[in-house]
């Protein structure tokens, strides 16, 4: 057992360093004296009587008298000891202490936390603990700590003397069974008490994978804690989950041992300095920011992680997570709420910054499967098939190259895209947040005539970058012609001069530049703030499952997506690069796709044209889902401008589900001629949850078209599922409301323009198989119940359907293929397959269905 020492080698010599610094000098060396001594009652008794006299005021000149000086200068010493009292000791375990995590950063971190705080409030011990053997483990921790380093500030002799403390305070044990977390529970009282200490807390830092994290909680809870008035912190490391469910269960699980307020959740891009600085940044330039920060004035951000290297030797995780699990849902999403959340008065309040980070991951809009891009490099699934030995014949659908289109759903941020963005075997590896500035200022005179820090057409932009790249280190760059920032002078300094270095496309001498007076790894960070207790820089458990509830849906809608593969490094070329319109994301470059695999050069989606048949003895049309979506919207605008022209009004009734979305998005960001001031838009059904609901229909077209278009609010009929607070109730007739609305503003119910979609179970609107109602009668609006959740549903009558002059009925996708064979083949069996039971009596009914729908 090692014994405890306090910081800087005990209390006497912190003291003894403080009284040097406060006078100047080496302090008087005070050799230990029976306190009898010190108050002078043995030898010479009368000593202290006759050190003075009435006349001189003063010492005289003898040796007792020197020697009672010098006895008053220690019990002034011993004074000192007592007021600087240490606060406590805190014991740190690092679990996990042999692994790669630690070696490389942990250790490192925990050395820097005693450079920071020696001779301060608190004495230390470290234990390094793992499932190693102890001679092992020993050897191991051995090397470790003799490979530990020292700021550069910090001069040899005295770097040489601070590793040799803590080496001494610190020692490996093998912690497997819940009697070795006892006997370190009993070890750390003894140490405790045989140096005369108060226990303040003990820090036990999980290094290990998540599935043990039970186990190792069990038995902290059950024999590690530390006694009344020391605190427990618990360091955990990610992954935390792997999806919404599973991370609610890791948290249920971990939350039956600790209290929210002892659990620390590191994510270590919180660490980095550049990333650390982004809320102080706001905050102490509050003034000039307050009028820009916002999405009158920001055209978009940027936040982007990209490496050189790739997975080999880590297929075995990546093949699990994947790139979006292992960078965007945690680094770059916590990046995002720094940047996108409101800032709270008082930044130094750990509470109030995780409140305020709460509500902007609620403000996150849902993603759709369109808002992402996915690349896997062309090695990777060899890399796999190699590690994991799997057939020749195995391809990987992992994505290794992400990028992801975020919105939000506030005042602040409406409309502006946030761009998510990282991936491997990349052309180099950089990490940084971009706040690019509308720019409406026009300058006449030549470009070569424009000033840096007076011309307003130069880009105007805020860029904190993480490290590495062109630069090399973390940076706050703020364009010239925005303001010149204000930066804490003691750890941010100027960057000095870098001719012929460009960032973004400018010189850095476009920007004001700053980057840290002594930079630091992210885990020193990290670790500092544990040992301080600052939750702010830590991921919460709330915070936590709101990440996996906004991430979740998207990955499950990608889980059978094939990424785009590209070469890697600089071969990508702009393979990769990618454009977005409304909330739609897409590569630039269109990959080859073959319609019938085969030999010879694969032809372009741009090669087919729209191929015009008959389905069911109704037109078909048939495309590439970009083109097959183009040709419908345009048919749709020219279907609106002609009814405008000839009744005035244009009513058009839309379907639910995921495929209309890109159909919206097209409607809202390419048809700038359509007569949305005359058009009244209905729904053909609704889900029964409150409108604001994500799962309602009504969001849908409020997040995909509405908030895009200037549709009259009095055009805009959502169905009245959610009345008197109660969803789709009977006595609130819900349904006859909504056939009454439709009666007396839609000429003869009949529609201008229906459009439908087609389930994989040949349903249709909400209209179900076997379904008791809507599919004949003369209900116009009706009650239905679906096979999945939510259960209950509204939806426009077949009859009511049937009445409408056009009916268009958009299929996609190859989940459709089997349906769309089926229903080819059928007549009219509306009970059977209710998407039969469509055909307009004096309208027009048109199939518009992708290749892979039609033709698998």
């Amino acid at each position: 057992m090692h014994s405890p020492v306090p910081a800087v080698g005990g209390r006497s010599h912190g003291c003894k360093q403080r009284f040097e610094a406060e006078r100047g000098g080496p302090a008087i060396a005070c050799s230990p004296t029976p306190i009898s001594r010190l108050l002078g009652s043995e030898s010479e008794p009368d000593q202290a009587a006759h050190c003075t006299d009435g006349e001189e005021r003063g010492p005289r000149r003898h040796p007792g008298c020197w020697k009672m000086l010098t006895v008053a200068m220690c019990m002034a010493l011993l004074g000192c000891l007592q007021a600087q009292e240490l606060r406590g000791h805190v014991s740190v375990i690092l679990l996990g202490a042999t692994g790669d995590l630690a070696r490389k950063y942990l250790w490192q971190g925990l050395f820097q936390l005693y450079l920071d705080e020696a001779g301060k409030d608190y004495s230390f011990s470290f234990h390094g603990a793992a499932l190693t053997s102890t001679k092992q483990g020993q050897a191991f921790i051995a090397k470790v700590l003799e490979s530990l380093s020292c700021p550069e500030d910090v001069a040899p002799d005295r770097c040489a003397e601070l590793k040799g403390q803590f080496q001494r305070l610190s020692a490996y044990r093998h912690l497997a069974t819940s009697e070795d977390y006892m006997a370190l529970s009993k070890d750390i009282e003894a140490q405790v008490q045989h140096g005369g200490l108060r226990e303040a807390g003990r820090i036990f830092y999980f290094s290990v994978p998540p599935f043990a994290y039970a186990d190792i909680a069990r038995n902290i809870n059950s024999s590690c804690r530390p006694g009344p008035g020391a605190w427990l912190r618990v360091v955990l490391e990610k992954p935390f989950g792997h999806d919404h469910l599973s991370a609610q269960q890791l948290a249920t699980e971990l939350g039956g041992f600790f209290r929210e307020e002892e659990m620390y959740r590191v994510d270590h891009y919180l660490g980095k300095q550049a990333v650390a600085q982004i809320l102080p940044f706001r905050d102490q330039n509050r003034k000039a920011l307050d009028g820009l920060w916002s999405r009158h004035h920001v055209e978009r951000v940027e936040i982007i992680m990209k490496e050189t290297v790739d997975a080999e030797g880590r297929t075995s995780f990546y093949e699990e997570y994947g790139v979006i699990r292992d960078v965007l849902q945690n680094h770059l999403t916590e990046v995002l709420t720094l940047v996108a959340m409101e800032l709270p008065h008082n930044i130094s309040s750990s509470e109030s910054v995780l409140q305020h980070k709460l509500r902007a991951f609620r403000a996150l809009r849902g993603l759709q499967k369109g808002s992402a891009v996915l690349g896997q490099y062309q090695a990777y699934s060899e890399q796999v098939r190699r590690e994991q030995q799997k057939p020749d014949s195995f391809r990987s659908l992992t994505p290794t190259f992400a990028g992801v289109l975020v919105h939000m759903d506030n005042l602040r941020w409406e409309g502006v895209p946030f761009i998510l963005m990282s991936g491997k075997a990349l052309d180099e590896r950089v990490g940084y947040v971009r706040i690019l500035f509308r720019n409406q200022a026009y300058c006449v005179q030549n470009d070569e005539h424009w000033v840096a820090d007076q011309s307003q057409c130069l880009p105007r932009q805020i860029v904190f970058y993480i490290g590495h790249g062109e630069l090399g280190s973390p940076a706050v760059l703020v364009s010239r012609n925005l303001f010149r920032p204000s930066l804490p002078s003691e750890s941010w300094k100027g960057l000095g001069a870098r001719p012929g270095l460009r960032l973004f496309g400018r010189p850095l001498s476009d920007f004001y530049a700053y980057r840290p007076v002594r930079e630091q790894d992210a885990y020193s960070v990290l670790i500092s703030r544990i040992f301080h207790g600052r939750k702010d820089s830590f991921v919460t458990t709330e915070n936590l499952l709101a990440s996996w509830g906004f991430w979740t849906p998207l990955l499950d809608s990608l889980a059978h997506e094939v990424p785009r593969l590209y070469p890697g490094g600089a071969e990508n070329g702009h393979l990769l690069d990618f454009e977005f319109s409304g909330a739609q994301l897409y590569f630039s470059q269109r990959q080859p796709e073959r319609l019938v695999p085969g030999p010879g050069p694969a032809p372009m989606p741009s090669g087919f044209q729209v191929l015009k048949a008959k389905y069911r003895e109704s037109p078909l049309i048939s495309a590439w889902p970009e083109e097959l979506i183009a040709k419908l919207a345009d048919d749709i605008e020219a279907t609106a401008v002609r009814a405008v022209r000839r009744f005035g009004t244009f009513h058009l009734a839309l379907s639910g589900g995921s495929s209309p979305v890109p159909l919206f998005q097209q409607l809202a960001t390419r048809h700038y001629g359509f007569p949305w001031a005359h058009t009244h838009l209905w729904l053909v059904d609704e889900r029964c949850v409150p409108l604001w609901d994500p799962e309602s229909n009504f969001q849908h077209l409020q997040t995909h078209l509405l908030q895009h278009v200037r549709v009259p609010y009095y055009n805009i009929h959502p169905m009245p599922v959610h009345l008197h607070q109660r969803l789709c109730a009977e006595e609130d007739q819900g349904a006859q409301t909504y056939a009454s609305e439709i009666s007396a503003l839609v000429a003869n119910s009949s529609f201008d323009l229906v459009l439908l979609g087609m389930g994989a179970d040949g349903h249709t609107a909400s209209l179900f198989p076997q379904s008791p109602s809507g599919l004949d009668g003369e209900q116009l609006v009706v009650l239905t119940e679906s096979p999945s959740r939510p259960f209950q549903r509204m939806s426009l009558s077949l009859p009511l359907i049937n009445r409408a002059r056009k009916v268009a009925v958009l299929v996609m996708g190859r989940v459709k293929r089997e349906i769309t064979m089926l229903v080819s083949r059928v007549g009219h069996e509306p009970k059977k397959w209710p998407i039969s039971g469509v055909l307009p009596s004096s309208g027009q009914l048109v199939w518009y269905m992708d290749y892979e729908a039609f033709l698998g």
